[in-house]
């Protein structure tokens, strides 16, 4: 047993190993009041019931095409693991908000383990409600007042991270003058944002952090742009869409950044690689290339070891 009993705990959404996990996913997501914003409780459960059972087959459908799990487990797994070798001091934990490890289970571990501090880190780089609200309450509601908590709200401009960024970025490609470079993030509803969300104001500051780097280095790419991926339903969500501005390089050669997401997931596994990839096929897009998240790389946990100093 170590003899400091400090946690470092890394927050996610989480993502399904099988059909029943997905299911569970779905569920746990669209009862959760940060996403479905209405006030009656049963009003949200309602239509979570007629989402999850509208949407659960074709759903899974996506998840057969990348191998029937979501690679966001076994990934963070591997961070996890490498943040308790190499990050003293700690010891490191996962939560994830709607498939398990569930907040409640780890924080029991946590009390058998004798921690007494926290460093909660949502990976989530930018702030929203959507998911860095979300997953900070639900593990506070379950940690009463079991331990010290410290939160990391964002991380979008810490050095060492936007540097693990560029370094996939930059190892993508040889000629960056031939590419139009696309920042895609998670999209939103236009009416969170207007609600006081602040992503879409961190997203287009952490574009500008990123393209002044890349500037900096010399590196200088055809194009630079922030699109917005993900959307469902009929309400207005924020533009440009990443469909809409993939119809703008017809004919070149596209570099696709996914800037919302620290592991990789259903999102960049199927939608970026395999969904939108078929789209820039359609276009005519000449070249279609999508990078990795950070992941459990060791630039990564340095940059962890940076923020939390």
């Amino acid at each position: 047993m170590q003899k400091n009993k400090k946690a470092l705990v890394l927050l996610n959404m989480g993502g399904a190993r099988n059909k029943a996990e997905l299911k569970m996913f779905l569920t746990n997501m669209f009862n959760d009041k940060n996403i479905l914003t209405m006030k009656s409780n049963l009003l949200r459960k309602l239509i979570a019931t007629f989402i999850v059972t509208s949407r659960l087959d074709s759903a899974w459908k996506n998840y057969e095409k990348i191998g029937n799990e979501s690679p966001i487990n076994k990934l963070t797994e591997k961070l996890v693991q490498k943040a308790n070798e190499k990050i003293e001091d700690f010891m490191t934990y996962q939560v994830m908000r709607y498939t398990p490890p569930f907040a409640k289970n780890v924080i029991e571990q946590m009390k058998k383990d004798e921690i007494t501090e926290v460093i909660l880190l949502p990976l989530y780089s930018q702030y929203s409600t959507t998911t860095t609200k979300s997953s900070l309450e639900d593990f506070i509601y379950f940690a009463k007042d079991n331990f010290k908590i410290q939160i990391i709200e964002t991380f979008y401009k810490n050095d060492s991270f936007n540097e693990c960024i560029l370094d996939e970025i930059i190892s993508k490609i040889q000629s960056p003058s031939e590419y139009n470079l696309i920042f895609s993030a998670h999209g939103l509803p236009q009416k969170i944002v207007d609600a006081g969300d602040p992503y879409e104001k961190q997203m287009n500051e952490h574009v500008k952090i990123l393209s002044d780097k890349l500037s900096q280095k010399g590196i200088n790419f055809k194009s630079i742009n922030l699109a917005y991926q993900s959307k469902v339903g009929p309400l207005k969500w924020l533009e440009p869409s990443l469909e809409n501005m993939l119809k703008n390089f017809k004919n070149e050669n596209v570099l696709i950044y996914p800037i919302a997401f620290i592991v990789d997931n259903s999102e960049t596994d199927f939608e970026l690689d395999i969904e939108y990839r078929e789209i820039a096929h359609e276009i005519g897009i000449k070249d279609y290339k999508v990078c990795k998240c950070v992941n459990d790389s060791d630039e990564f946990i340095e940059a962890i070891k940076d923020i939390i100093k």
